[in-house]
């Protein structure tokens, strides 16, 4: 080695540095100011979009608009486990009156902000009505992801206050619920907003077939990787062994097989977490392994939103005043008067309606979607869809990031 290359900084290794010190600097720095769980999501972001503009050799990330694939294939990765393990940490399905809020807010509260996101893509954004409806499915979801902070404690720990039951299932099913409507917006985008020649065909595939097989092969993944985990071989069974790689490779067996069969792979690995979880209930190996996907689930997460904020600076480029005024208003008023008014009628307390109303983070869920959307069709306005969903999701981890621990300190555990 000469002496010029002795210290050559190569963007690799600057780049794995950065990213060390940003989780680090994350994690920590908050403490220093709260003794509350810091919000480490948004300075993720902050601290990458920091790192792009003023570190010397980073490398450029791809970007996603001309590189969507490897993007959506991470977040994809991340939201299956995230998925999984959010149904993990459901102790108790039952009584069925505890899943109310949440099918208030997947029945009700969804659908609404569908519709009002389309409303303020074609009116304020001037988007076709195609890219509307896919803006609308991308940004519908709450994230699992993100959500960790609202999310009910982990396995055999208890805890499961409704507020926070409430969004976590809500997280946890809702990703897979809003496929049909990318679907839908790749049909409108293909063929225009014709029903009468895709609608039956959307409802009976992409709708019903597609939900109904994610439902049903979750179940039996479940159920299947629960017989080999803890009853097979008796005293040699799998749990014993305390790994998570054999249930993590299950997961990815169950999403695969639905995907191949052509149902959602998201609800299947949701369902795959809940089914799991029933059995043999007590034992340490649930803990064991949520505790394992959680630790992939933020390794990943960490990558992805230091990734997402490196690469802002580029999809900046093309934000406009109207692209802010949607973000704001689906994060300060859709969602909120959306969950509002999915809770008509109910008899949860009012501060309750409110913290679930509000905290429904954006996030991974939503970079996947338009990432998936983009590998699949021609898209237009593509360019506005990532700078405006990009704003999004920075808006709704700083904002839900940094006042979450103060609001579920009002509700405990």
């Amino acid at each position: 080695m000469t002496s010029d290359t002795f210290f050559a900084f190569d963007s690799y290794h600057i780049a794995l540095a950065v990213i060390g010190l940003i989780i680090v600097a994350s994690r920590w720095l908050p403490r220093l100011f709260s003794s509350r769980e810091p919000a480490a999501a948004p300075l993720m972001i902050l601290l990458g979009f920091a790192a792009a503009l003023i570190v010397p050799g980073m490398p450029e990330i791809s970007d996603p608009r001309s590189a969507p694939k490897i993007w959506e294939i991470v977040s994809e990765v991340t939201v299956i486990i995230a998925l999984f393990g959010a149904g993990m940490r459901v102790d108790s399905i039952g009584p069925i009156s505890k899943w109310n809020p949440t099918i208030r807010l997947l029945a009700i509260a969804m659908p609404i902000t569908i519709v009002a996101v389309v409303a303020l893509g074609v009116t304020v954004a001037g988007l076709t009505l195609g890219s509307a409806v896919l803006l609308a499915a991308v940004l519908a979801p709450t994230d699992p992801v993100l959500a960790a902070d609202v999310q009910i404690a982990p396995p055999q720990q208890g805890q499961e206050h409704p507020v926070r039951f409430a969004l976590t299932t809500e997280a946890a099913l809702n990703d897979g619920l809003a496929f049909p409507f990318v679907y839908l917006a790749l049909l409108v985008v293909a063929q225009g907003w014709v029903p009468g020649a895709w609608g039956w065909d959307w409802f009976a595939i992409d709708v019903l077939y597609r939900i109904v097989v994610g439902c049903v092969l979750g179940g039996l993944g479940g159920w299947a990787l629960g017989q080999i985990l803890f009853k097979a071989l008796n005293e040699r069974r799998l749990a014993e062994t305390g790994s998570g790689v054999i249930a993590i490779a299950g997961v990815f067996l169950c999403y695969g097989s639905t995907e191949l069969l052509e149902g959602y792979g998201f609800i299947a690995v949701a369902v795959m977490g809940l089914t799991l979880r029933r059995i043999e209930t007590d034992h340490d190996f649930h803990v064991q392994l949520h505790d394992f996907s959680e630790a992939i689930e933020h390794a990943l997460t960490a990558v992805l939103l230091i990734a997402l904020g490196a690469v802002l600076p580029v999809l900046f480029r093309d934000l406009d005043w109207s692209h802010v005024v949607i973000s704001v208003v689906i994060l300060a008023l859709v969602r909120p008067i959306a969950g509002i008014l999915s809770f008509s009628g109910s008899k949860t307390d009012w501060k309750d309606r409110w913290i679930i109303s509000i905290y429904g983070v954006r996030g991974i869920g939503s970079i996947y979607y338009l990432a998936y959307a983009a590998t699949h069709a021609q898209i237009e306005g593509l360019d506005a869809l990532w700078s405006l969903v990009a704003l999004t999701i920075l808006l709704s981890t700083m904002v839900h990031g940094f006042s979450v621990g103060w609001a579920m300190s009002k509700i405990g555990r």
